[in-house]
């Protein structure tokens, strides 16, 4: 007789509810173009979380398309890659992987050598070269008030020693992250922000998915996190599609239908 805990437990799964720090959603079978649907696997960046997402997974969801958002450690693009490998490795079938900010700069990576990942999305994102930096390619061009806005909190690393997590001040979150979200929103979001370790905005890329993958890219004119020039230079000289959008740095929150838009046009677009 099965137990009234894993009847919940298994209704829990066919449901789609979150388990861990995986949140798997939509329906299994759903078909594009008589194939099946890839899964949208999400990357949030720095200062958010993967609840960043929500407004873009209900909307993949109405149109039928399988998504998983995944938790990214922020620690450096190696690391977090392999953590996205991780998941990737679970998620069975054709995907789509989508990073907003810094979690492009670990799509470029995770993605690289797979031929599952069929298209690459850029939120509002890194898109490194080899022996780029984040922070290098955030200096390129002038435009970023990021700096004054940031609240550095140090921590003792596992071997000894101090690193630095970067926060945004609370009382400069919505200004500097979120203009464009209403105020209540971007408090839970000023509130619910992760840290960034310093140092993953400073270590080098090491391969670029890119260069081999098709990509699509969302630029954010009225971005102060990543001036929206040097986000058009890294799109164009990925070949990236680009569709720039009157934005804050958030426009994953604060335009969920254009994001969702063109991940399902880069679904169409690889649909094998």
């Amino acid at each position: 007789m099965v137990s009234i805990k894993r009847r919940l437990l298994l209704g829990a799964l066919s449901a789609g509810v979150a388990i861990g720090a995986l949140a798997v959603t939509g329906p299994a079978g759903a078909t594009t173009a008589g194939r099946p649907k890839p899964t949208v696997v999400l990357e949030h960046g720095a200062f958010a979380d993967a609840s960043s997402w929500n407004g873009v997974i209900e909307e993949l969801r109405r149109d039928g398309y399988p998504v998983v958002a995944a938790a990214n450690p922020l620690r450096g693009p190696a690391n977090d890659a392999a953590a996205l490998r991780s998941v990737l490795d679970h998620v069975k079938g054709p995907k789509i992987l989508v990073g907003h900010s810094y979690g492009g700069s670990v799509i470029s990576i995770a993605g690289a050598n797979d031929p599952e990942v069929k298209a690459l999305v850029y939120v509002a994102a890194f898109l490194p070269a080899p022996g780029e930096t984040a922070l290098e390619l955030t200096n390129k061009f002038p435009g970023s008030t990021l700096p004054d806005a940031l609240d550095p909190a140090p921590f003792t690393l596992p071997g000894g020693g101090t690193g630095t997590d970067l926060y945004i001040k609370a009382d400069k979150f919505r200004h500097q992250f979120a203009a464009d979200v209403p105020a209540g929103p971007a408090a839970l979001m000023a509130a619910t922000q992760r840290p960034i370790a310093q140092s993953a905005l400073e270590e080098k890329a090491e391969v670029a998915a890119w260069q081999d993958k098709p990509s699509w890219d969302i630029v954010t004119t009225q971005d102060l996190n990543i001036p929206a020039a040097a986000q058009r230079f890294m799109a164009e000289r990925a070949g990236a599609r680009v569709t720039e959008v009157r934005a804050s740095h958030s426009v994953a929150v604060s335009h969920p239908k254009i994001v969702a838009r063109v991940i399902e046009n880069a679904a169409r677009a690889t649909a094998r």
